[in-house]
């Protein structure tokens, strides 16, 4: 369940690290908010849903798909038998 919620908040996070890391590398204090104005927020906000959402696509096209019907784990012969697909 965590990895529904954490993969997006790092893929929406990404663009915000990307400035910080690109105001050190200009050997700025990424921690000034002057350098964080209403123009530079909102651009990386909607760059991070961007990448947030091409994730959610990429991950829904690629991801494998099990094929046939799924038996869940149930007690064969005294043992228990883990669930699989048939």
């Amino acid at each position: 369940m965590w990895r529904v919620i954490v993969q997006p908040a790092l893929l929406f996070v990404t663009p915000f690290v990307a400035y910080a890391l690109y105001l050190l590398a200009r050997r700025r204090w990424p921690f000034v908010a002057a350098l964080w104005t209403r123009g530079v927020v909102s651009s990386l906000a909607i760059a991070g849903l961007a990448i947030a959402i091409a994730g959610f696509v990429f991950l829904a096209l690629l991801s494998p798909r099990n094929e046939g019907a799924y038996v869940p784990a149930h007690i064969e012969d005294g043992r228990l038998a883990p669930g699989r697909f048939q």
